[in-house]
C-alpha cells in the first residue's frame, strides 16, 4: 500500500474540522437553517471560501441570514453567522466571514504546478443534510487541464453563459476522475500527500460553459484553480 493511500485517513481526520455547510438561517422558517453549498475555512481561520452561486442574494430585512453549520465528531452542529467578503462572479468563487472563534484553516498551494494524473480528494456535503450533516470525502485524480469556454460546433449549441464567459475570458479548470453531487459546490479539492488546497469544486458554473454542446450531461467534476481563490 502506498504511503498516500495509507496516510489518506489521518488526513481525512485533520480536513474535516475544516468543512462548513453553508446555508440560510431564519429562526420562524421550517427547517430553520436551509443547506445552500459547502464551504472550507482558510487564512486567518475565520475565512470560509465557497463558490459564488451558493451565496444568496439578501436584501429585504426579513429575509434570512447568511450562516454556516460547523459539524464535529459526536456533535449535532453548531450554527454560526456570516458575512460575505467578496464574491467574485467571474470564477464563481466567493468569501465569507463567520462570527466566533477561529477554525482550523486549510492551506492554499500554487494551481500552476498541479500535474494531469495527480491523486486528489475533496470533502463536502454531496446531498446536503438529506442523511445529516456528515462531510463526505472522494478520492481520484485531476483527468485533464482544459479551458472552462468550448465554442459549440454550431450556433445553436451556444448558451448567453458560455457566449458571456467567452467574453470575459477563457481560463484553465480542472477536470477530475472523481464523482461530485450539487451539493459539494464550494469543496476543497486537495493533495493527497500534502491537504494543500489546489482547487474549488464546482457543479454549476463550469459546467454551463463547457458542457454547453452536450444535450445529455455528463457526471464529470470539474474544479476552479485555487490560485484564482488567492
Amino acid at each position: 500500500m502506498s504511503a498516500a493511500r495509507a496516510d489518506l485517513p489521518d488526513l481525512v481526520d485533520k480536513i474535516r474540522p475544516s468543512i462548513v455547510a453553508i446555508g440560510t438561517y431564519k429562526k420562524t422558517q421550517s427547517p430553520p437553517f436551509v443547506f445552500r453549498g459547502t464551504g472550507f475555512v482558510f487564512g486567518d481561520g475565520n475565512q470560509v471560501a465557497t463558490n459564488a452561486h451558493v451565496l444568496p442574494n439578501m436584501s429585504a430585512p426579513d429575509d434570512p441570514v447568511l450562516a454556516v453549520l460547523i459539524r464535529s465528531k459526536g456533535s449535532e452542529g453548531t450554527l454560526r453567522l456570516a458575512k460575505i467578503v467578496q464574491r467574485f462572479h467571474e470564477r464563481d468563487l466567493a468569501v465569507i466571514r463567520i462570527d466566533g472563534p477561529p477554525l482550523p484553516a486549510l492551506k492554499l498551494g500554487d494551481s500552476t504546478t498541479v500535474r494531469e494524473g495527480q491523486s486528489i480528494a475533496f470533502t463536502g456535503f454531496p446531498i446536503g443534510g438529506a442523511l445529516g450533516y456528515s462531510p463526505v470525502t472522494h478520492r481520484g485524480i485531476v483527468s485533464a487541464i482544459t479551458p472552462i469556454g468550448i465554442p459549440g460546433g454550431n450556433a445553436s449549441q451556444l448558451n448567453p453563459q458560455l457566449i458571456q464567459q467567452i467574453k470575459r475570458g477563457v481560463f484553465d479548470v480542472f477536470q477530475l476522475d472523481a464523482t461530485a453531487y450539487p451539493g459539494n459546490s464550494g469543496s476543497p479539492v486537495y493533495e493527497i500527500e500534502s491537504g494543500t488546497v489546489i482547487g474549488v469544486i464546482n457543479m454549476v458554473f463550469v459546467k454551463g460553459s463547457k458542457e454547453a454542446a452536450i444535450t445529455s450531461p455528463s457526471g464529470i467534476t470539474y474544479a476552479i484553480p485555487a490560485n484564482h481563490l488567492k
